[in-house]
């Protein structure tokens, strides 16, 4: 459709233009917070070992079980019937089982590119610049991706550094040949949104980087990404799918949640 292809390279353009601006000008600033803890599954929890300063670490639902310095993150496991062989996989399987004595690392990450989007679209807004206003938040949204990508790589071959060696091409990034994978709560992996909040409070991620959660676990700015770090060679995104009652009801009685809030964060996974 020429019409389109036009319209998409104005957009193209414009956005171009405005990003220039935005970089020109300093107008958005980019904030992150990383961590990375000694950790090892226990079923199909992960154990975290975190440092006394941060033995206060609690999450809003209470998700983070506490035994002196240990934070438990809670994962779920596919259910769903599949082929003959074919794993079902929890996340906690790409962190070394407790009983091998294997000492294994669990990571998490927040960014944003949200710190002066409201502001920069307020000031198209006060002209009745819509198009400029909305562009703007896209703008930010995408930066934070990639913000979100940069760190990663970041983390692979540096911070955490299990792939130093890592040498790939744009087009190898874009489709995650990769070692390693960065699964944010609330996504197909790890539906519920509460593990956030243990996310949050190991990473102190309001007071470092102004990055807060609502009651929801919305994060704002909004122009922001957060998520779990596995190194494991093997460790691949998947979805959740349907889980029975006997799984929610095991998994609210980990998290000390009542069954009828399990159900409700985890309503649309729910396979009864």
């Amino acid at each position: 459709d020429k019409f389109v292809g036009v319209e998409a390279k104005k957009l193209f353009e414009d956005a171009q233009v405005l990003l220039k601006r935005i970089v020109d000008e300093k107008l958005l600033t980019a904030k992150a917070v990383f961590g990375f803890w000694p950790a090892n599954s226990v079923g199909d929890d992960i154990e975290l070992r975190v440092e006394s300063e941060k033995s206060e670490v609690k999450s809003t639902q209470a998700t983070a079980e506490q035994t002196n310095n240990l934070v438990t993150i809670h994962t779920l496991r596919q259910q769903a019937e599949k082929g003959k062989d074919e794993p079902y996989y929890a996340l906690s399987d790409f962190i070394a089982p407790k009983e091998t004595g294997i000492k294994d690392y669990f990571g998490g990450f927040a960014v944003t590119t949200g710190h002066g989007c409201d502001e920069l679209a307020a000031e198209f807004e006060k002209d009745h610049d819509d198009y400029n206003s909305i562009m703007t938040k896209a703008l930010a949204d995408r930066l934070a991706e990639a913000f979100a990508e940069k760190l990663h790589e970041m983390v692979r071959k540096d911070y955490w550094g299990y792939a130093n060696e890592e040498e790939l091409d744009k087009e190898s990034l874009i489709k995650e040949k990769y070692q390693g994978i960065r699964p944010a709560p609330g996504y197909p992996a790890c539906p519920d949104h509460t593990e956030k909040g243990t996310l949050w409070e190991l990473l102190d991620a309001e007071n470092k980087i102004g990055l807060i959660i609502t009651e929801s676990f919305a994060m704002y700015p909004t122009a922001a990404v957060s998520g779990f770090y596995f190194g494991h060679p093997e460790a691949r995104y998947f979805g959740l799918g349907k889980i029975n009652k006997d799984q929610v009801e095991d998994y609210a009685i980990r998290k000390g949640m009542d069954l009828e809030t399990a159900e409700r964060w985890l309503s649309p996974n729910l396979g009864y």
